[in-house]
């Protein structure tokens, strides 16, 4: 793979994906971060369902700091790994409290100091809460993508990312994690490719494979 061949194939994934966003609900940076956390083996459709309400009762980094550790955990249990995603929220607001004043920091060096933010995660909030793409966030589908288009031939999440960096310019960032988020899930799924109706089969190492 080469820049201008992966240059083309998102611009034809920007094109055919037009409405392509992050799908999480949130209002502010902190409520991103919450969101992100939550969506860890879960997926986006749980987390907006169980975010409004955990939303509407503990708005800000605050709230979280005060509320009941089993209440939380009952609050976000149908997301998955609750004990262990509400001790990691717990411990972020008090880490944001006491390091930043309450304020979300808007850099990837501070933010993967936060308990429970990840590499991972981090791009997401750099992304979705202050619109300034620091690299890009490597999820299931991105990964899964990656190496099916041919993007990547690595199965460690930091060293895919590290390829889609070389490859694609700074300046498509901000829409590449949607992309292969999007394709995943619409068209190039795990189980049953829909190679016949992809805007890439021409471009793709593993198409029809």
């Amino acid at each position: 793979m080469n820049k201008n061949k992966a240059i083309e194939i998102i611009k034809i994934l920007k094109n055919f994906y037009p409405d392509a966003t992050c799908s999480l609900d949130f209002s502010t940076p902190f409520q991103m971060l919450v969101a992100v956390v939550l969506s860890a083996q879960c997926t986006d459709e749980r987390v907006n369902k169980t975010t409004p309400e955990l939303f509407a009762k503990y708005p800000t980094v605050y709230d979280f700091d005060k509320i009941d550790l089993h209440t939380l955990e009952e609050i976000i249990h149908p997301c998955g790994f609750y004990k262990n995603k509400a001790k990691n929220l717990k411990a972020a607001a008090r880490y944001i409290i006491e390091n930043y004043n309450g304020e979300v920091p808007q850099s990837m060096e501070d933010l993967i100091k936060i308990p429970g933010v990840g590499r991972k995660s981090a791009n997401v909030i750099m992304l979705e809460a202050f619109n300034n793409p620091q690299g890009i966030a490597v999820d299931t589908h991105a990964k899964r993508i990656s190496n099916k288009i041919g993007f990547s031939k690595e199965s460690d999440p930091l060293k895919i990312e590290e390829d889609l960096i070389k490859l694609i310019p700074k300046e498509y960032f901000y829409d590449v994690n949607h992309l292969l988020v999007w394709h995943g899930r619409k068209t190039c799924s795990s189980r049953k490719p829909n190679c016949e109706n992809c805007p890439i089969k021409d471009l793709c190492e593993n198409a029809n494979q």
